[in-house]
């Protein structure tokens, strides 16, 4: 299970949804959510695999967003996700 914190030109041009279906479509489980600051963050859980490519595609985002970070933490410390992947209102 990972957290990422995305930043850059990622709200307001469709990351959340975007991030989601691929999520889903990956077999993923957790959430995504904007943050009052301007960043994106998500926790996702699932296959090795999945998890290495939801990452990838967070670097690049849908076609209107630009990113410029994104900050990976994993580990013990994070609450557990199960079932489907949802989108969380702005924290």
């Amino acid at each position: 299970m990972i957290r990422l914190l995305v930043a850059g030109r990622v709200q307001g041009v469709g990351y959340r949804a975007a991030f989601a279906e691929r999520a889903r479509a990956l077999g993923l489980s957790g959430w995504v959510r904007n943050r009052q600051d301007g960043s994106v963050e998500a926790v996702v859980d699932g296959e090795a695999h999945a998890v290495e490519a939801i990452t990838a595609w967070a670097r690049r985002g849908p076609p209107a967003a630009v990113v410029s970070s994104v900050t990976v933490d994993d580990g013990p410390a994070l609450e557990a996700v199960a079932g489907d992947f949802k989108i969380l209102p702005t924290l």
